[in-house]
């Protein structure tokens, strides 16, 4: 055969895995259905700014095998992510913290903070059945009311008194003046972009765009010994037991003719009135002093069969489904599934190059 690796998708997942058997002497093909390499690290570069075309994407992580082999393509700058709330013109800190409480309640002392979050936590003394009370019992009705329901209904469309428990396990309280949202060692955005790191780890590697896999290939495709199959797993077995679910993103992308629009990469909008779950204005991602700037608004949708899929609905109904489907993956001798479209995972960035790194090991060690 012509390879030793046919790759679905040029993601991390995927590039990781080609670049590192390309290293051990594997042929290798990538196959990507856009137009561009890179997945939804993807940027676009405008004014000398770089895009993040997909939504924001902030590197962190505390594993520091993962953090010395993606600096081995690209150095990082020293961005920490400082996320705002804007509840109806009101301007919160995020994390939960105590700019926060001091903004909301006039205090000043963790001790202050602390006993209002215990007595509001209170009207929940029971076991929690829906978000809604899960909230409630973690952070309290006011912090509950103005930074979670509106965004989080936004979000998966739907109530929070209809989405289950389990989707909020823990809700981060600081009880210091401490905006940094990551509690990771490591983190930043690639100075250039992420692009370069995809071009790098893709480098001297066979790549063919706007190439459908399901579409350009037969199951039982002579070309390889072995398919990497990162998109959707769903799709592979086409949708034979169903469709999993995915919440879509509709994104919007602006260009306005001055420098600053508000002061921050990310600003989330928590209100249940505003269409769009936040703001992006990606210079400062890099800290660009140039003189125009460009915003995207992110709406979540409904999800369709055939459109971007973005975040996986994990849910117990879906959860089977995914586990009927793994089973039918597992029993494919020669293709082996991964990434958050395969593995049907909402992913960080760095735990799909862990994800990557271990199938190296397990495959080509």
């Amino acid at each position: 055969m012509k390879y030793d690796y046919l790759i679905v998708g040029s993601g991390l997942f995927g590039s990781v895995f080609a670049h590192e058997a390309k290293k051990q002497g594997k042929k290798c093909l990538v196959v990507e259905r856009r137009s561009h390499i890179g997945g939804n690290i993807y940027c676009e570069q405008k004014d000398g700014i770089n895009i993040h075309k997909y939504g924001a994407h902030i590197f962190h992580t505390s594993n520091k095998k993962v953090w010395n082999y993606i600096n081995q393509f690209v150095e990082f700058n020293n961005y920490i992510n400082s996320p705002v709330a804007n509840y109806q013109g009101e301007i919160y800190n995020l994390p939960f913290n105590m700019n926060t409480f001091s903004k909301m309640w006039g205090i000043r002392t963790p001790q202050e903070a602390e006993k209002i979050i215990k007595e509001q936590r209170k009207i929940i003394n029971y076991e929690p059945q829906n978000l809604e009370e899960q909230a409630i019992s973690l952070v309290g009705t006011d912090i509950y009311t103005k930074l979670i329901k509106g965004y989080t209904e936004k979000q998966w469309g739907r109530k929070c008194t209809e989405l289950p428990a389990f989707i909020i396990k823990r809700l981060p309280v600081r009880y210091t003046y401490d905006n940094n949202y990551f509690n990771d060692r490591y983190q930043g955005i690639p100075i250039g972009g992420y692009n370069q790191i995809i071009k790098k780890l893709l480098d001297g590697i066979d790549i063919e765009l706007n190439c459908d896999f399901n579409i350009c290939f037969d199951k039982d495709q002579k070309i390889a010994e072995k398919v990497i199959y990162t998109g959707a797993i769903d799709e592979y077995f086409n949708y034979e037991l169903g469709h999993l679910e995915y919440r879509g993103l509709k994104f919007e992308t602006t260009k306005l003719e001055f420098e600053n629009y508000q002061g921050v990469a990310v600003m989330n909008y928590t209100d249940s009135e505003t269409p769009y779950t936040r703001v992006i204005e990606h210079k400062h991602f890099e800290f660009g002093k140039q003189p125009v700037t460009y915003i995207t608004k992110e709406y979540p949708r409904e999800w369709k069969p055939g459109e971007e899929a973005y975040y996986p609905v994990n849910d117990a109904k879906n959860q089977k489904l995914y586990e009927q489907y793994k089973e039918l993956a597992d029993k494919e001798a020669n293709t082996i599934f991964g990434g958050r479209l395969g593995e049907y995972k909402y992913y960080d960035m760095d735990k799909v190059i862990e994800s990557a790194l271990n199938l190296v090991e397990k495959e080509l060690n």
